[in-house]
C-alpha cells in the first residue's frame, strides 16, 4: 500500500503524517551509529553532526508545502553526513543495513514525485539524483561506485514508486471529476426533463380549461338571450354546459390521474379505464360540442385515414380544439370550415378557417370575461413541432382567420378508420 492509499484509507491529515516521518527520521539520524567493523572510522559526534542530523529529517515536516526546497536540503544534509564520515556509507561490510538517514532521503524523494508537478518530477531524476550520484562517487576513496549506484538505485526506486502513486492519484481524481460531471449532466437532464412535463402539464391545462370554460360562458350567454322567449332551447343549452362541464371534469381526472400513477401502477391499471389522452374519434364530438355553443361547422374528412401515434393524434385534437375555441371568442357565432385530409404524400392535413364577426351582430364572446395568456397559438406551434409536422396561420384575403396543420402519417403504420367520414351538417 503507498503513502497516499494509506492516507486515504484512514483520512489522516497530510501535515500529521508529514511531522511524525520527519520525527521518526529525525531521531533515526541523531542516534549515533556504531562504528563499524571495517571501512573508514566513523568522526566524533559534534555540533556540526547534530545539526546536519536535524536538516536531514525535520524539514520533512514541512515538505507539503516546499516540495523540492525540502528534498534539497535533505539530501545535501544526508551527503554531507556521509561525506563527512559521520555516518557509514549504505553499502558496508555483511550485516550493515542501510541507515535511516538514507531512508529519509527516499522518502523526500518519493514525496516530492508524488506531490510535484510532472515538470518537478522530471528535474528530480534528472538533475537531483545523478547530483547525488555523483557527490557520493566523488567522496569516495579510491572513487568506488558501489555506494553511489546503491544510492541511485534507492532513490530511483522512490522516486518510480512516487510516481506510480501520484499517477494512481491522478487517475483517481480524474475518475471522481468524470464522476462529477456525469452527476451535474444527470441533475440537468432531470431539471430539462421536469421543465418539459411541466410545459406539457401546462399546455394540456390551457387546453382543456380555455376550450371548456370558453364553451360553457358562450352556451350560458346564448341561454341566458333566449330563456324567455326558447325554453326548449334554453334547456338544451343548459344540457351542453352541463355536458361541457362534466367533460372538462373528466379530462382533468384523467390528466391528474396521469400524473399520480407510477409505471407499475400504469401496467396494473384497470382494463375499462378510457384512453388518458382524447383521439381523432372524438374529433365529430367535439364539432357538436362547438355547434351548440351557436358555432356554424361544416366538417369533412377526405382520403383514406391511417393510424398515428398517440402523440400525433392527441396534437390534431388540441390543435383542432384551440382553433375551434379561438373562432368562436373572437368571431362569435360565425360559420366555419373543419376539413382532415389524408393526402397520397403521408401526410394528414388540417384546415380550420372561419368566414370571421358576422357584420351588424354583437358577439357573444367571453372574451372579455374570460381572457386570455396570448399561448393558443404558440402552444399549437409547439404541438404540431413536436411530432415532426408544420403549422401556419393568419388572416384570410376576404376575412376571417385560418389554421393550416400538416402532420407527418408514419410509413409502417397500417390503415384504419381514425374518423368518420363527412361530418358536415
Amino acid at each position: 500500500m503507498t503513502y497516499l492509499d494509506s492516507i486515504a484509507r484512514h483520512r489522516v491529515p497530510q501535515a500529521v503524517v508529514d511531522m511524525v516521518v520527519a520525527l521518526l527520521v529525525t531521531a533515526g539520524a541523531v542516534v549515533v551509529p556504531a562504528q563499524p567493523p571495517a571501512g573508514p572510522p566513523l568522526r566524533d559526534p559534534d555540533m556540526w553532526r547534530l545539526l546536519l542530523a536535524l536538516l536531514s529529517g525535520l524539514p520533512l515536516a514541512v515538505h507539503r508545502k516546499w516540495p523540492l526546497p525540502v528534498l534539497l536540503t535533505v539530501t545535501a544534509s544526508v551527503v554531507a553526513l556521509q561525506g563527512f564520515d559521520y555516518i557509514p556509507p549504505p553499502v558496508g561490510p555483511a550485516g550493515t543495513t542501510i541507515g535511516v538517514p538514507y531512508l529519509g532521503m527516499a522518502a523526500a524523494t518519493l514525496l516530492t514525485a508524488v506531490r510535484s508537478s510532472p515538470r518537478v518530477a522530471t528535474l528530480v531524476v534528472t538533475a537531483v539524483i545523478p547530483a547525488v550520484t555523483v557527490a557520493e562517487a566523488l567522496m569516495e576513496p579510491g572513487f568506488r561506485t558501489a555506494n553511489a549506484a546503491t544510492t541511485m538505485i534507492l532513490l530511483v526506486a522512490a522516486w518510480a514508486l512516487g510516481r506510480l502513486s501520484g499517477a494512481r492519484k491522478a487517475l483517481a481524481q480524474d475518475a471522481v471529476e468524470k464522476a462529477a460531471a456525469l452527476e451535474r449532466e444527470q441533475h440537468a437532464n432531470a431539471r430539462a426533463a421536469v421543465a418539459q412535463e411541466r410545459a406539457r402539464i401546462a399546455r394540456e391545462l390551457h387546453d382543456i380549461i380555455a376550450h371548456n370554460v370558453s364553451l360553457m360562458v358562450v352556451q350560458t350567454i346564448a341561454a341566458d338571450r333566449v330563456q324567455d322567449r326558447d325554453a326548449a332551447k334554453t334547456h338544451e343549452l343548459h344540457h351542453a354546459i352541463e355536458q361541457t362541464g362534466r367533460a372538462a371534469v373528466g379530462e382533468l381526472r384523467r390528466l391528474l390521474q396521469v400524473l399520480r400513477t407510477d409505471e407499475n401502477e400504469d401496467e396494473d391499471g384497470a382494463p375499462g379505464r378510457p384512453p388518458p389522452q382524447p383521439t381523432l374519434h372524438e374529433i365529430p364530438q367535439l364539432v357538436e360540442s362547438v355547434r351548440t355553443a351557436g358555432l356554424d361547422i361544416d366538417f369533412t374528412s377526405d382520403g383514406d385515414p391511417h393510424e398515428l401515434p398517440a402523440g400525433s393524434e392527441l396534437a390534431v385534437y388540441r390543435v383542432v380544439q384551440e382553433a375551434l375555441t379561438n373562432t368562436l371568442k373572437h368571431a362569435g357565432h360565425t360559420r366555419a370550415r373543419l376539413s382532415l385530409e389524408w393526402g397520397p404524400d403521408r401526410f394528414l392535413t388540417v384546415r380550420v378557417c372561419d368566414e370571421g364577426p358576422r357584420k351588424g351582430k354583437l358577439l357573444p364572446t367571453p372574451g372579455a370575461a374570460v381572457g386570455g395568456a396570448g399561448h393558443g397559438l404558440v402552444g399549437m406551434r409547439e404541438r404540431i413541432a413536436a411530432v415532426g409536422g408544420a403549422l401556419h396561420t393568419g388572416p384570410r384575403p376576404g376575412g376571417g382567420f385560418c389554421v393550416h396543420a400538416t402532420v407527418p402519417v408514419p410509413v409502417e403504420s397500417g390503415c384504419g378508420s381514425s374518423t368518420e367520414g363527412d361530418q358536415g351538417p
